[in-house]
């Protein structure tokens, strides 16, 4: 088996589940094409408001890109680049989806499975999280799109340490290096990121929206900022239903109930 991708529904909340256990949850290149199609699935699905991207079971993440179809898929340069272009294609989909992306992270987070979790807004870990980029131990390219995510999270000089090492480095060391939002006991993960969704998909989704917005343009370079983007989407949200049902619901002392229109 090459591993799967499934995609799954719990009202406003949608979980992207990397499936191929035997191998740790090693991400094949048709799990790459999953992740691409699960996130175009989302993006054109107005009533999911929150999406949440783990392993499945409780021992890994993803383990990283499956080495085993590297002699195959990316046994040189021509043949890396077709590879490299589903890989990005993937996370960039991750990236900009139009909901907040959580990802829940059991285990082992090695190499393309911690390259897959940047791509997220939250990340949260169990306690027995591990975490690696061991590009330098196999002798492969590690891109420069990967390398600015890593860098906008941690600063060039831990980024350096970890791409230069290749070293291991437990949730806790995760955490402080910024890689991570929260660690958390195992047996608390699947709760926490459940509440977690669940608190954000409650919330006016065209405020979420805007936020990640204007984050997204925020970490940009300057030169390379749409913040007319990040504008027009707070002009959304006062003009929006779901303004004068927040601030009616604040007046009444209620919970607001938000359509995101």
């Amino acid at each position: 088996m090459a591993g799967q991708v499934h995609l799954e529904r719990d009202g406003a909340v949608a979980t992207i589940v990397l499936d191929h256990p035997e191998r740790r949850n090693a991400i094949s290149r048709d799990m790459w094409q999953g992740m691409l199609d699960a996130a175009n699935e989302i993006a054109t699905d107005s009533s999911v408001r929150v999406a949440v991207i783990r392993g499945a079971g409780e021992v890994a993440f993803a383990s990283g890109a499956d080495i085993s179809q590297f002699s195959e898929q990316r046994a040189d340069g021509n043949a890396n680049t077709a590879y490299d272009n589903t890989t990005a294609q993937a996370t960039a989909a991750l990236t900009k989806l139009r909901v907040p992306l959580i990802a829940a992270i059991h285990g082992f987070c090695i190499g393309g499975g911690l390259g897959v979790a940047l791509a997220a807004d939250i990340r949260i870990s169990a306690d027995d999280g591990q975490f690696a980029i061991p590009a330098a131990r196999l002798g492969l390219g590690y891109g420069h799109a990967g390398i600015s995510g890593l860098i906008k999270l941690v600063g060039p000089s831990e980024a350096k340490h970890i791409l230069f090492t290749a070293k291991r480095f437990d949730a806790e060391q995760a955490l402080r290096m910024g890689l991570l939002s929260d660690v958390v006991a195992k047996e608390e993960l699947d709760a926490t990121v459940g509440e977690l969704a669940s608190t954000i998909a409650a919330n006016a989704p065209l405020t979420v929206a805007a936020v990640k917005i204007a984050v997204s343009e925020l970490i940009r370079d300057p030169g390379d900022r749409d913040l007319g983007k990040a504008d027009a989407a707070v002009r959304r949200c006062f003009d929006s239903a779901d303004y004068k049902e927040g601030v009616a619901a604040f007046m009444e002392k209620r919970t607001a109930d938000f359509t995101g229109e």
